[in-house]
């Protein structure tokens, strides 16, 4: 299990301002990347290995996703 004790949050730049949609990313960790829901941030984060996260950013900047 990753600590998450020392995460550095920060607001997602494509997060939704109005609608709730909010996700704040933790990416001070050198092997991983924690995300998690700012509007409930007690319900813990997903945590992903930071290359399958800039594989999965660099997908959604190529629009291969439907979101």
């Amino acid at each position: 299990m990753i600590d998450l004790s020392q995460a550095q949050w920060r607001k997602a730049s494509r997060s939704g301002q109005n609608n709730g949609g909010c996700v704040e990313v933790a990416a001070n960790f050198s092997d991983v990347t924690a995300v998690r829901d700012s509007v409930h941030p007690d319900r813990g984060a997903h945590v992903v290995d930071r290359g399958a996260f800039s594989a999965f950013l660099a997908d959604v900047k190529v629009g291969r996703y439907d979101i």
